[in-house]
This record gives structure tokens, C-alpha cells and sequence, in this order.
């Protein structure tokens, strides 16, 4: 860079010099004719100012040569200051050169000492470790032996003690056996008034045992009429009654004007029993059949009981009980009400026990608490005393087909209409009803018709 700026000096004087070097005073002088005298004065004139403006230039020139030798040497001087500064950088460079690489040299010998540290550290730690254990294994084996030595020294004293004791039982026993033999007299009067004794014992324990059998079959009887007597609250048997009810899904098909007639019917019952058989109770107008059809006999009957998600089994038969033709009963056997799942209620033993009774709607829509008194003119029927019906809950009102149940929970009968509860005891069917695929031949509208004509030969009360 230094040589660069150089050359472009000297260029730069160079293209000066031959700018102001005048090369006209350089051409041979030609022969000139002797200048007419009027003109000689201006001739004289300008070569005066010519060699005034040589003079001037030269001059220019030579203080511009003194500037630029002054920049030159002060040029000169600053590269020579800046190539000993670059020579003393390099000196110093290669100085730190020469450090980094003894550096580095000492690093790489301090890594390997390093490595050889570790290394021995690490073998020094597993050493220390081995010895650790070692000396655990010691102190354990140690630790062992001054327990089995306690161990014999204890075994040791317990024999001693225990020859000891048995020389000491040698010596009681034989004063004991001689003690013994003196009270064996004793004994055998002892047992002779015991015997008399223990017969008379005898006695009074079995004469006791019967008092205190007498007294805990009192104590079941008592627990048993506690429970019968407890009322129960109409809530609870509310809900009692909506867990246990039976979904009853009745089909009839008969011949029709256009074809075949079929008539559905589906009711939510609950299974009651008289100690012999199990039903499902109903009410007529649950079923297919009506007592204002005439004359209508159907040929396929079929009783479905069904449970979710999958269960289903069927009625064989369709009872209409004699003591009121309107109340509708279906068999069923032990099998169906354990798949069901259902409770089976018992009817009332003594019905007019409390003076007020629950009623719940046939398809469970409310229940309440309603009085009811004994009709003495028709046996068998109760009327409910709707004037005092109260704790109502539900929109429904007193209806046939309505079940009336104790408070104790047991089932009491079965509204026939708005007043009158048929009470349940007696199961004889009047008429029977199969269900089947073909059951013309049982003439079902001759059987309707004769119930319904039981029916309405009723007191006008009961209807």
C-alpha cells in the first residue's frame, strides 16, 4: 500500500511539471525581418512579461516542489513510523504465537495430568469402596458371632435354670404325691355327694331351659306383632310400589269386517299371592276384553310380561276372580317372578287394623292417604271416604282399577269404581280365559257377556 501511494505522487508531479513547463520558449528562434520602429517599444514590452510570468511560474513551481518534498518526507516518515510499528506487532504476534503455543502445550499436559487424576481418583473410590464393604461384611460377621455367643450363653443359663427346676420338681413332686395319696380319701366322699348333687342340677337346668325356650318364642311373637303393628310411610310405599311394578302386555286378534281386528293393551302391575299361588292383578279394562262388547270372540290371546333390557315370558291363563268379575288376575309361576325380579305382596291379614289406608294409582301417577270405613250391606267391599282424602300427591283422582294398600305395606284390594275397594282373600275364578294361538272354540264373547251381566245385577252403589 505504501508503494501505491508512492507512484501516485510522482504521477501527480510528473503530470504537473509538464503542465506548466512552457513549450513554446523551446522552439529554435526564426530570422525575423527588423521590426519598423513604430512597434520595437511594444515588442520589448512583451517579452518582459513573459520572462515576468516564466519567473512567477518557476516560482509556483518550486514552492509547490518544496510542499510536495515536505509531504513526501512527512509521508515517508509516517510509513517509516508505521513499519516499525507493523514489524513490532509482528514481533509481538509472533511472541504470542510462541505463548499460545506453550499455552496450549501446558493445557494439554495439564488434560492428561488431569485424566491420570481422575482415573486415579475413580480407582481410589473403588478401593475405598471395597474396603467400606469389607468392613461392613466385618462388622456384620462380628455382629453375628456376639449374637450367637449371647444366644449359647442364654441357652447355656436356661439349662442350668431348668435342671435346676426339675431337681427342684423332683423334690415337690414326691411331696405332692404323698399329699395327693392322703386327699384321694377325701375325693371319693367329695365325689359321691357331687353325683347326688349334680342330679338335682340337672333338674332345675332342664326345668330353666324350658322356661327360657318358652320365653324366646314370647320374644319372636312380640317382635313379630311390633313389626305387623309399625306403620309404614306412605312415601316409602310409593316407591316400594314403582320398584316392583310389572310391565303386562296384552294381545287379542279376531276376525273383522276388513280383515283382522287386534286389540293391544299394556297395564303396570305388581304380583300379589294367597300363600298358595303367585298373580298378576288387574283390572278389566287392563286387558283386551271390555264388558260392552256382544257377541266379539277372539281367536288369539297372548300375555306378555316383560323386564329390560331382554327379558319376556308369557301368561298361559286369564282369570276372573268370582268375588267381583272386574278384578283380572294372571298366574304366574316361581321362575317368571324371580326373573322379573319383582316383589310379591302379601295381602292384608287383619284389613281393618288401621282406620285410614294408602291408595296409588293404577299406573303410578300419584298416591295419597284416604279413611275408609266397612259397608255392612255389601260384604267383601270397603268405601273409601273421598272427603277426607288427604297428603295427595299427583294429578289423578280416585278411579277403578286403583290399588289400596295398608300401612304396613300389605295389599288391601282394588278399586272397582270412584268409592268401592274389592278386598282380595279370595282368588276362585268365576271364568277362565286360556291364552293361546287358536282359541275360538272357547267362545270368549259368551264368556264376556255372562260377566258382564254378573255385573250389572250388582247394587247400583258397586257398579
Amino acid at each position: 500500500m505504501n508503494k501505491t501511494l508512492l507512484l501516485f505522487i510522482v504521477d501527480f508531479l510528473f503530470l504537473n511539471l509538464i503542465a506548466l513547463t512552457r513549450w513554446e520558449r523551446a522552439e529554435p528562434a526564426h530570422a525575423r525581418q527588423p521590426p519598423v520602429n513604430q512597434i520595437s517599444a511594444n515588442a520589448v514590452s512583451r517579452d518582459q512579461d513573459l520572462v515576468e510570468a516564466m519567473k512567477q511560474s518557476l516560482a509556483d513551481e518550486k514552492l509547490a516542489r518544496d510542499s510536495l518534498e515536505q509531504k513526501l518526507a512527512s509521508t515517508e516518515s509516517s510509513l517509516s513510523a508505521k513499519e516499525r510499528a507493523l514489524g513490532e506487532t509482528q514481533v509481538e504476534r509472533q511472541k504470542l504465537t510462541a505463548q499460545l503455543v506453550d499455552t496450549q502445550k501446558s493445557q494439554a499436559d495439564l488434560n492428561l495430568r488431569y485424566q491420570e487424576q481422575v482415573q486415579e481418583s475413580t480407582i481410589e473410590k473403588s478401593q475405598l469402596s471395597q474396603l467400606q464393604r469389607d468392613l461392613e461384611d466385618q462388622k456384620a460377621e462380628t455382629e453375628r458371632q456376639k449374637q450367637a455367643l449371647a444366644l449359647t450363653e442364654k441357652q447355656k443359663a436356661d439349662a442350668l435354670k431348668q435342671v435346676e427346676g426339675l431337681t427342684v420338681a423332683v423334690a415337690v413332686g414326691e411331696k405332692e404325691k404323698q399329699q395327693l395319696s392322703a386327699k384321694a380319701a377325701e375325693l371319693e366322699q367329695q365325689v359321691q355327694s357331687e353325683r347326688s348333687e349334680r342330679v338335682t342340677v340337672e333338674k332345675e337346668a332342664s326345668q330353666l331351659a324350658q322356661g327360657v325356650g318358652s320365653l324366646s318364642q314370647n320374644t319372636g311373637e312380640l317382635t313379630k306383632e311390633i313389626r305387623d303393628n309399625r306403620p309404614i310411610g306412605t312415601n316409602v310405599l310409593f316407591n316400594d310400589f314403582l320398584a316392583n311394578r310389572v310391565q303386562a302386555n296384552f294381545t287379542a286378534t279376531r276376525k273383522g269386517l276388513f280383515g283382522p281386528a287386534t286389540k293391544d293393551r299394556e297395564a303396570k302391575t305388581v304380583f300379589t299371592t294367597d300363600g298358595k299361588q303367585v298373580y298378576a292383578l288387574l283390572e278389566v279394562d287392563d286387558t283386551p276384553f271390555s264388558f260392552g262388547d256382544v257377541g266379539a270372540d277372539w281367536q288369539k290371546i297372548a300375555v306378555h310380561f316383560e323386564r329390560p333390557p331382554d327379558y319376556g315370558s308369557s301368561g298361559t291363563k286369564i282369570e276372573f276372580l268370582e268375588i267381583d268379575p272386574r278384578v283380572v288376575v294372571v298366574p304366574v309361576d316361581a321362575s317368571q317372578v324371580a326373573a322379573l325380579g319383582a316383589k310379591v305382596y302379601p295381602l292384608a291379614a287383619d284389613p281393618f287394623k288401621f282406620p285410614e289406608a294408602v291408595l296409588i294409582s293404577g299406573g303410578g301417577q300419584g298416591y295419597g292417604e284416604l279413611g275408609f270405613k266397612v259397608d255392612a250391606e255389601h260384604r267383601g267391599y270397603v268405601k273409601l271416604d273421598n272427603r277426607l282424602f288427604k297428603r295427595l300427591f299427583g294429578d289423578f283422582a280416585p278411579s277403578r282399577g286403583d290399588l289400596v294398600f295398608s300401612k304396613t305395606g300389605e295389599l288391601l284390594g282394588i278399586m272397582v269404581n270412584n268409592d268401592y275397594c274389592v278386598l282380595l282373600g279370595d282368588f276362585t275364578p268365576e271364568a277362565t280365559i286360556a291364552a293361546g294361538e287358536d282359541q275360538a272354540s272357547e267362545k270368549t264373547g259368551a264368556v264376556i257377556d255372562a260377566l258382564s251381566a254378573h255385573v250389572r245385577q250388582m247394587p247400583i252403589e258397586l257398579q
